[in-house]
């Protein structure tokens, strides 16, 4: 009788672990599927009348919380022509309109396929704008995009360039830039000045949990 029992328990304990080890493989899930966001315009005009020319227009901010553009403090990236802002440090200066930065948020670029990047860089990588400087570079192959010239006047994402952020709330996104042409069409860049261009498309991933710093 002893030995029945003692059986029974062993059978028993085996079947606790097989199903807590099951279990434990089924709850892993991903952090989040990819989104993207489809033409989000950023317009700014210039006056070429004047020399240097200026430009201008409000930053069109954006939040990867609600996964949409915001009008208050709550933004993490704001966007206006090529030029992208963070809600971090100070105001860069010598830009019309500049958003006022009242957070703390921050940016990484990363040299890598948007697939790869699982987990976020060191904390010396990221960076917050500060006077005469973008967390993000900004110019033609200086941070996510590569400007063609004449005739073309082309704006094209660099490959492979991959912008991390750390959100106001101390979340963790990851963003590739698709195209700068309403409806990803680059047909649209012949003029600078084309109604067509400054819309962007990009791809993303938000993790929802504050300092997790998976991009899975």
């Amino acid at each position: 009788m002893k030995h029945l029992k003692s059986i029974l328990v062993i059978a028993i304990i085996s079947f606790v672990a097989i199903s807590c080890s099951d279990n434990n493989d089924t709850v892993i899930e991903p952090t989040s599927t990819p989104k993207q966001i489809k033409n989000f315009y950023a317009p700014q005009k210039t006056n070429y009348t004047v020399s240097p020319p200026v430009t201008s227009g409000e930053f069109i901010k954006f939040s990867f919380k609600e996964g949409k553009a915001v009008t208050g403090d709550n933004w993490d990236i704001a966007f206006r022509g090529t030029r992208i802002l963070v809600n971090g440090g100070t105001t860069i200066g010598g830009i019309t309109e500049e958003s006022v930065r009242t957070k703390n948020a921050s940016i990484a670029l990363v040299s890598n396929t948007f697939d790869k990047v699982e987990t976020v860089p060191s904390d010396s990588e990221f960076k917050q704008d500060a006077s005469g400087s973008y967390a993000l570079p900004w110019g033609s192959n200086k941070g996510w995009y590569t400007y063609l010239g004449l005739p073309s006047h082309k704006i094209e994402p660099i490959a492979g360039k991959v912008i991390v952020v750390k959100t106001i709330d101390g979340n963790y996104a990851k963003m590739e830039i698709k195209s700068y042409y309403k409806d990803m069409d680059s047909s649209n860049s012949a003029d600078p000045k084309n109604s067509g261009s400054q819309y962007y498309t990009f791809d993303y991933v938000y993790n929802s949990k504050v300092g997790d710093k998976s991009l899975k």
